[in-house]
Protein backbone atom coordinates (compact mmCIF):
# COMPACT_ATOMS: atom_id res chain seq x y z
CA UNK A 1 0.00 0.00 0.00
CA UNK A 2 1.16 3.39 -0.87
CA UNK A 3 2.31 6.33 1.73
CA UNK A 4 -0.20 9.03 1.68
CA UNK A 5 2.96 11.20 0.78
CA UNK A 6 3.19 8.91 -2.22
CA UNK A 7 -0.40 9.34 -3.57
CA UNK A 8 -1.14 11.74 -6.54
CA UNK A 9 -1.52 15.71 -5.98
CA UNK A 10 -4.80 15.30 -6.95
CA UNK A 11 -5.59 12.28 -4.89
CA UNK A 12 -4.55 13.79 -1.88
CA UNK A 13 -6.64 17.16 -2.96
CA UNK A 14 -10.03 15.08 -3.17
CA UNK A 15 -9.48 12.82 0.30
CA UNK A 16 -8.65 16.49 2.16
CA UNK A 17 -11.44 18.31 0.34
CA UNK A 18 -14.25 16.06 0.56
CA UNK A 19 -15.00 15.23 4.42
CA UNK A 20 -13.66 19.17 4.55
CA UNK A 21 -16.71 20.52 3.93
CA UNK A 22 -18.27 18.98 7.22
CA UNK A 23 -15.54 21.21 8.98
CA UNK A 24 -16.00 24.62 6.49
CA UNK A 25 -19.51 24.24 7.18
CA UNK A 26 -19.12 24.99 11.23
CA UNK A 27 -16.69 28.25 10.40
CA UNK A 28 -18.48 31.35 10.22
CA UNK A 29 -19.56 32.72 6.86
CA UNK A 30 -17.41 35.60 6.97
CA UNK A 31 -14.80 34.29 7.84
CA UNK A 32 -14.14 31.85 4.64
CA UNK A 33 -15.85 33.80 1.74
CA UNK A 34 -14.11 35.23 -0.50
CA UNK A 35 -11.83 32.06 -0.42
CA UNK A 36 -8.43 32.98 -0.71
CA UNK A 37 -7.37 30.58 -3.39
CA UNK A 38 -9.27 28.56 -6.36
CA UNK A 39 -9.39 24.50 -6.62
CA UNK A 40 -7.13 24.81 -8.85
CA UNK A 41 -4.66 26.71 -7.07
CA UNK A 42 -4.78 24.99 -4.37
CA UNK A 43 -4.10 22.01 -6.11
CA UNK A 44 -0.63 23.86 -7.57
CA UNK A 45 0.13 24.19 -3.76
CA UNK A 46 -0.27 20.43 -3.17
CA UNK A 47 1.44 19.35 -5.86
CA UNK A 48 4.42 21.45 -5.05
CA UNK A 49 4.49 20.10 -1.63
CA UNK A 50 5.53 23.75 -0.52
CA UNK A 51 3.35 23.29 2.69
CA UNK A 52 5.55 19.80 4.08
CA UNK A 53 8.22 19.49 6.42
CA UNK A 54 9.57 16.46 7.03
CA UNK A 55 10.42 14.15 9.70
CA UNK A 56 13.87 14.90 9.98
CA UNK A 57 13.36 18.12 9.82
CA UNK A 58 10.59 18.47 12.68
CA UNK A 59 12.96 16.03 14.68
CA UNK A 60 15.78 18.51 14.21
CA UNK A 61 14.14 21.64 15.68
CA UNK A 62 12.49 19.63 18.48
CA UNK A 63 16.03 18.33 19.63
CA UNK A 64 17.38 22.50 18.87
CA UNK A 65 14.41 23.55 20.81
CA UNK A 66 13.80 25.81 18.12
CA UNK A 67 11.25 28.06 19.37
CA UNK A 68 10.20 29.89 15.91
CA UNK A 69 8.36 26.62 15.88
CA UNK A 70 4.92 25.61 16.77
CA UNK A 71 3.45 22.12 16.64
CA UNK A 72 -0.20 21.40 16.76
CA UNK A 73 -1.44 18.28 16.77
CA UNK A 74 -4.93 18.28 15.00
CA UNK A 75 -6.40 14.79 16.22
CA UNK A 76 -8.62 14.56 19.41
CA UNK A 77 -7.45 15.36 22.46
CA UNK A 78 -7.63 11.60 24.11
CA UNK A 79 -5.50 10.77 20.97
CA UNK A 80 -3.02 14.16 22.31
CA UNK A 81 -3.31 12.84 25.63
CA UNK A 82 -1.83 9.04 24.94
CA UNK A 83 1.21 10.79 22.34
CA UNK A 84 2.04 13.50 20.86
CA UNK A 85 5.05 15.18 19.87
CA UNK A 86 7.92 17.16 22.31
CA UNK A 87 6.18 20.69 22.72
CA UNK A 88 2.98 20.14 20.55
CA UNK A 89 -0.55 21.60 21.47
CA UNK A 90 -3.91 20.29 20.80
CA UNK A 91 -6.27 21.61 18.65
CA UNK A 92 -8.58 19.30 16.89
CA UNK A 93 -9.20 19.70 13.64
CA UNK A 94 -12.92 20.10 14.59
CA UNK A 95 -11.99 23.22 16.22
CA UNK A 96 -9.77 25.22 13.47
CA UNK A 97 -11.99 27.36 12.86
CA UNK A 98 -13.12 28.49 16.38
CA UNK A 99 -11.81 32.45 17.22
CA UNK A 100 -10.95 31.04 20.30
CA UNK A 101 -7.76 29.57 18.72
CA UNK A 102 -7.52 32.81 15.89
CA UNK A 103 -4.29 33.95 18.20
CA UNK A 104 -1.89 30.72 16.85
CA UNK A 105 -3.13 30.16 13.87
CA UNK A 106 -3.20 33.96 12.18
CA UNK A 107 -0.13 35.26 13.71
CA UNK A 108 3.67 36.49 12.14
CA UNK A 109 5.98 34.95 15.36
CA UNK A 110 6.20 31.50 14.69
CA UNK A 111 5.70 28.99 12.16
CA UNK A 112 2.86 26.28 12.89
CA UNK A 113 3.63 22.75 11.98
CA UNK A 114 0.10 20.76 11.65
CA UNK A 115 -0.24 17.03 12.16
CA UNK A 116 -2.24 14.32 12.93
CA UNK A 117 -1.64 9.93 12.52
CA UNK A 118 -1.50 10.41 8.42
CA UNK A 119 -1.24 13.38 6.18
CA UNK A 120 -5.30 14.31 4.90
CA UNK A 121 -6.71 15.87 8.39
CA UNK A 122 -3.02 17.74 8.90
CA UNK A 123 -3.81 19.29 5.63
CA UNK A 124 -7.22 20.03 5.75
CA UNK A 125 -6.05 22.10 8.73
CA UNK A 126 -4.00 23.84 6.42
CA UNK A 127 -6.45 24.30 4.04
CA UNK A 128 -8.74 25.84 6.12
CA UNK A 129 -5.94 28.49 7.33
CA UNK A 130 -4.98 28.84 3.27
CA UNK A 131 -8.41 29.65 2.70
CA UNK A 132 -8.81 32.46 5.75
CA UNK A 133 -5.79 34.19 3.88
CA UNK A 134 -3.49 32.75 7.59
CA UNK A 135 0.15 32.85 6.90
CA UNK A 136 3.09 30.46 8.47
CA UNK A 137 0.93 27.43 8.42
CA UNK A 138 2.66 24.02 7.25
CA UNK A 139 2.04 20.25 7.66
CA UNK A 140 4.22 17.39 8.78
CA UNK A 141 4.67 14.84 5.84
CA UNK A 142 3.38 11.91 6.64
CA UNK A 143 2.42 12.15 9.89
CA UNK A 144 2.86 10.34 12.90
CA UNK A 145 3.01 6.95 11.27
CA UNK A 146 5.89 8.70 8.98
CA UNK A 147 7.56 9.85 12.21
CA UNK A 148 7.37 6.48 13.79
CA UNK A 149 8.73 4.85 10.96
CA UNK A 150 11.59 7.40 10.05
CA UNK A 151 12.91 8.68 13.39
CA UNK A 152 11.40 6.08 16.04
CA UNK A 153 12.11 2.87 13.92
CA UNK A 154 15.00 3.62 11.42
CA UNK A 155 15.66 1.05 9.46
CA UNK A 156 19.49 0.52 8.77
CA UNK A 157 20.04 0.13 4.94
CA UNK A 158 21.67 -2.43 3.28
CA UNK A 159 25.24 -2.84 3.05
CA UNK A 160 25.40 -1.82 -0.58
CA UNK A 161 23.13 1.20 0.11
CA UNK A 162 24.61 4.62 -0.95
CA UNK A 163 26.58 6.55 1.66
CA UNK A 164 23.90 9.06 2.19
CA UNK A 165 21.88 6.25 3.31
CA UNK A 166 23.89 5.64 6.44
CA UNK A 167 24.49 9.45 7.03
CA UNK A 168 20.56 9.58 6.91
CA UNK A 169 20.33 7.10 9.16
CA UNK A 170 23.22 7.65 11.75
CA UNK A 171 21.04 11.16 11.81
CA UNK A 172 17.98 9.48 12.63
CA UNK A 173 19.50 7.32 15.34
CA UNK A 174 20.73 10.50 17.10
CA UNK A 175 17.53 12.17 16.80
CA UNK A 176 16.05 9.39 18.12
CA UNK A 177 18.28 9.11 21.41
CA UNK A 178 17.97 13.24 21.65
CA UNK A 179 14.22 12.88 21.90
CA UNK A 180 14.64 9.81 24.58
CA UNK A 181 13.74 6.90 22.30
CA UNK A 182 10.42 7.08 22.58
CA UNK A 183 7.42 5.06 21.07
CA UNK A 184 4.52 5.80 20.00
CA UNK A 185 3.09 4.10 23.18
CA UNK A 186 4.80 6.69 25.49
CA UNK A 187 2.45 9.62 26.34
CA UNK A 188 5.31 12.69 25.74
CA UNK A 189 5.68 15.90 28.15
CA UNK A 190 6.19 18.79 26.16
CA UNK A 191 9.83 20.25 25.55
CA UNK A 192 9.96 23.89 26.82
CA UNK A 193 11.43 26.21 24.20
CA UNK A 194 14.04 28.81 24.79
CA UNK A 195 11.71 31.96 25.75
CA UNK A 196 13.06 34.27 22.69
CA UNK A 197 9.43 34.87 21.36
CA UNK A 198 6.55 35.97 23.67
CA UNK A 199 3.90 34.06 24.13
CA UNK A 200 0.76 33.68 21.86
CA UNK A 201 -2.28 33.95 24.20
CA UNK A 202 -5.31 32.07 23.40
CA UNK A 203 -8.28 33.85 22.64
CA UNK A 204 -11.01 34.08 25.03
CA UNK A 205 -14.25 33.32 23.92
CA UNK A 206 -16.84 36.14 23.67
CA UNK A 207 -19.97 35.99 26.63
CA UNK A 208 -23.19 36.25 24.91
CA UNK A 209 -24.98 39.38 25.99
CA UNK A 210 -27.16 38.46 29.21
CA UNK A 211 -30.72 39.13 28.73
CA UNK A 212 -34.63 38.16 29.15
CA UNK A 213 -37.62 37.16 27.07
Amino acid sequence: MKKIQDLKPRILLAMALIPLALVIAAVPENTTKPFKLTIEELLNEVTEGAQYFTTDQIADFIVQKDPSIQLIDVRSTDEYETYHLPGAINIPLADIGSEEWLGYLDQDLRTNVFYSNGTVSANQAWIICTQRGFKNNYVLQGGLNYWAETILNPQKPAETAPSDEFAKYDFRKAMNAALGGGTLEAKTAPVESAPALPPIQKKPLKKRAAGGC
